[in-house]
């Protein structure tokens, strides 16, 4: 069963930074891509490849930044600058696959609240 877990969410005045953690566990073959999502749209935030190629949504771009440890199957967002319209709820993503089974797919952390108070 594979599992991602979050980590990191909390309160934050403007201005300030954040780092959330991303943990996948369980039987996994590979990891395509991993990636930050938020809000109840699940808009995307910030991805990376398998190569290490990242993208960022446009309001985010110079402020967060996304990694991974390979070694440990964890990937992280550093948020910096932190704006009040940064609230919410951020899901992380990965879209890889389990070794029992032959399809990639995606999965889902259970989300992780940031708030970022004027």
């Amino acid at each position: 069963q594979v599992q991602l877990v979050e980590s990191g969410g909390g309160l934050v005045q403007a201005g300030g930074s954040l780092r959330l953690s991303c943990a996948a566990s369980g039987s996994i073959l590979n990891i395509n891509t991993m990636a930050w999502y938020r809000g109840e749209q699940r808009d995307l935030v910030a991805v990376m490849s398998n190569s290490g190629n990242t993208n960022y949504a446009d309001s985010v771009k110079g402020r967060f930044t996304i990694s991974r440890d390979n070694a440990q199957r964890t990937w992280y967002l550093q948020m910096n600058n932190l704006k009040p319209e940064d609230t919410a709820v951020y899901y992380c993503n990965a879209f890889l696959r389990p070794l029992q089974g032959t399809e990639y797919g995606h999965y889902w952390g259970q989300g992780t609240q940031v708030t970022v108070s004027s």
